[in-house]
């Protein structure tokens, strides 16, 4: 990522996105912030220079196609931060099929919906970087988190199919897998959290990697060992932790 680079940041309103906005205007970089909170994003843009609100809902496909279409009458995207996402927890004795379609709908079709806007004008321009925001729960199924870490997943998946299909058009595709960040989505959780970062450390860790050009930015590190070497466990030993991850849980709860 270039200096002075303009970057797009979507759930800008609290947690990560907005650490991340912050992180990169007081670096030098432009910053648009969107998210659905318009009082939320119009007082960041208040407070720090250097960052312009704009609204979106990222579920609404023709909204998002009219944002980032607002947003390119100032100049182009030049790394857009898809970053919109939501947690709902799944209790198996109240299983329940909404959590998993609003859950799709945020956290996969919101991003679907960034990448089609921006990707015309990076191809057309023949550059640009686009980093998608999944976690290190896609990595490996956790108790409660059937519906989050599905949609997680599917994001890994798709990150991984289009960096060398974007790659020709000079796009720079990177996944961010964030392990435990201290957010309003985080607080829901009834289990230990491990390694739980602070959302600026957060931040600066994925602001370094946007300057890099490794496909995987993960953060912190000894939580993404943990989770890696977790998905290549055998499966008895896999749920043996996993078991006591749910049990612990439900102390909590």
């Amino acid at each position: 990522m270039k200096p002075g680079a303009r970057i797009w940041v979507t759930g800008a309103s609290s947690g990560l996105g907005e650490a991340l906005a912050r992180a990169a205007a007081a670096a030098g970089h432009p910053v648009v912030a969107s998210a659905r909170s318009t009082d939320k994003l119009e007082r960041l843009a208040a407070e720090v220079p250097g960052i312009a609100a704009e609204p979106v809902d990222t579920t609404d496909r023709s909204a998002v196609a009219a944002a980032v279409a607002a947003i390119e009458t100032a100049g182009p995207i030049d790394v857009a931060v898809l970053n919109a996402g939501t947690h709902i927890p799944v209790d198996p004795g109240a299983f329940d099929a909404g959590a998993f379609r609003t859950l799709t709908d945020v956290n996969l079709m919101g991003t679907v919906h960034c990448l089609e806007a921006v990707l015309p004008g990076m191809i057309r321009r023949g550059g640009g970087r686009i980093a998608i925001v999944a976690s290190v729960a896609g990595y490996v199924g956790l108790p409660t988190s059937s519906a989050y870490g599905m949609t997680k997943a599917g994001l890994i998946n798709m990150a991984e199919a289009l960096k060398p299909e974007l790659e020709r058009h000079g796009i720079t595709v990177q996944l961010v897998c964030p392990g435990f960040v201290d957010t309003p989505l985080t607080q829901k959780n009834r289990f230990p959290m491990p390694f739980l970062m602070q959302p600026d450390d957060a931040a600066r860790a994925l602001l370094d990697g946007l300057r890099s050009d490794r496909f995987e930015i993960v953060f912190p590190r000894r939580m993404a060992w943990a989770m890696t070497l977790m998905r290549h466990l055998p499966y008895k030993a896999l749920f043996a932790i996993t078991r006591k991850i749910a049990a612990d849980a439900d102390k909590r709860g």
